[in-house]
């Protein structure tokens, strides 16, 4: 979404998940010509042709959502964007009501301004910005990439209580200025963002690898017997909220080792329960829940109420689902406690409620417990080789219903 705001730029290694590929189509209505000149390199070319926005599909990405908004309300005339399945009732009015205060006549559906969201017309304008951090940093990141276009220069001021996901904004930031954007900063809270910047693309940008995804495959060793080492670009100069995973692993007792190329686990290991905030890494929360079913002690995972605006409401639901196993859960607005319990039932259905981030949590259970999944196939919307991956770890799987 950045490469389409200015320039030329190269990507390597991006992913082919559902999330990825709509990313790639909005940014061709937006005017970019994308083309894939090696299976692991995209070239982007900015503003190339005129942009198409009068109706965007983003499917069920809400990040390309919440970027594509501000994006679209720089051209002044009307749009309409849509979306799919998890997406309906994913809240965006803090995004949609900042807008309206800088100008623009949109408006969504329902209380929270979900997906329908129309665009009847209206003028960005700078100025003093404000929206609250409260719920997704995923609405500061879209005014980040969409004000330095404006005409003017632009204060942009998070508000209410507690701000989630700053890192997802920190990585955001590095990833404008590698595309020769500048703004200042002030403390977590405050932007200064100066008006006609020029976008001049990433030049040779390769993607880091997903530790929100490896975290599932590091999972899974730690819980077994093995000697499994994850592949990768583990490139620590770009931030990754999910990089946190690292921290918690070492933490509950996991033992593993990395290089800048590569991460070695071992299993299985003794793994031990604690306090964590996932604060900044709500997507890590259906993972840490399943390793503290295995951990000795009890496992408090707070500041997360923030998860329950994801795909699903990934407290209510994973606690949902993990009981039918026979977990102990105790859930609470903004956290869950899991208090291991001896006994799990083996072979139970668990339903995901189409997050793709509970099914590959469920997956992994599956390595101690044995579990029957409902739609793995939502997997593909952060990661469509997961089941291939997993069953490289040697783990036994299979699609049943299908040949």
């Amino acid at each position: 979404m950045i490469a389409a705001c200015g320039g030329i730029s190269k990507i390597r290694y991006p992913s082919d998940c559902d999330d990825a590929r709509v990313a790639m189509r909005v940014a061709r209505r937006l005017g970019s010509r994308m083309k894939r000149v090696q299976p692991h390199l995209w070239h982007v070319h900015a503003n190339v042709y005129s942009p198409r926005l009068s109706s965007i599909n983003v499917q069920e990405s809400g990040t390309v959502l919440r970027f594509v908004l501000p994006l679209a309300a720089l051209r002044g005339r009307p749009a309409l964007i849509d979306g799919q399945g998890t997406l309906k009732g994913r809240p965006n009015r803090f995004l949609t009501q900042t807008l309206r205060e800088m100008g623009v006549d949109i408006r969504g559906s329902g209380r929270e301004e979900s997906i329908p969201i129309r665009i009847r017309g209206g003028v960005l304008r700078p100025g003093e910005v404000h929206i609250n951090g409260g719920l997704s940093s995923q609405f500061i990141s879209a005014l980040l990439i969409a004000c330095p276009q404006l005409d003017d220069s632009s204060h942009l001021v998070i508000s209410g209580g507690k701000m989630v996901s700053s890192d997802y904004i920190t990585m955001t930031l590095q990833v404008l200025a590698r595309g020769g954007v500048k703004i200042k900063t002030r403390g977590a809270r405050e932007y200064w963002i100066e008006g006609n910047q020029i976008f001049r693309g990433l030049k040779d940008f390769t993607v880091p690898s997903d530790y929100g995804l490896a975290a599932f495959l590091m999972a899974a060793a730690l819980l077994n017997k093995s000697n499994v080492v994850l592949k990768g670009n583990f490139d620590g100069r770009l931030i990754q909220a999910d990089g946190r995973i690292l921290s918690f692993l070492k933490k509950m007792g996991g033992r593993f080792s990395m290089t800048a190329q590569s991460i070695r686990v071992d299993g299985p290991a003794e793994l031990r329960g604690g306090h964590f905030s996932l604060k900044d890494c709500p997507d890590l929360v259906p993972v840490m829940a399943v390793l503290a079913l295995f951990c000795r002690g009890k496992t408090r995972l707070c500041d997360i109420g923030h998860a329950r605006a994801k795909e699903s409401d990934r407290i209510t639901d994973l606690a949902l689902e993990l009981r039918k196993v026979g977990a102990r859960i105790e859930e609470k607005k903004d956290e869950m406690v899991i208090i291991p319990q001896p006994g799990y039932r083996p072979n139970c259905l668990l339903d995901p409620h189409r997050d793709h981030r509970l099914a590959m949590a469920f997956a992994v259970l599956g390595t101690k417990l044995g579990v029957r999944i409902k739609d793995i196939e939502c997997t593909a919307k952060s990661y469509p080789g997961f089941a291939r991956d997993f069953r490289a770890l040697g783990v036994e799987a299979h699609v049943s219903g299908r040949k």
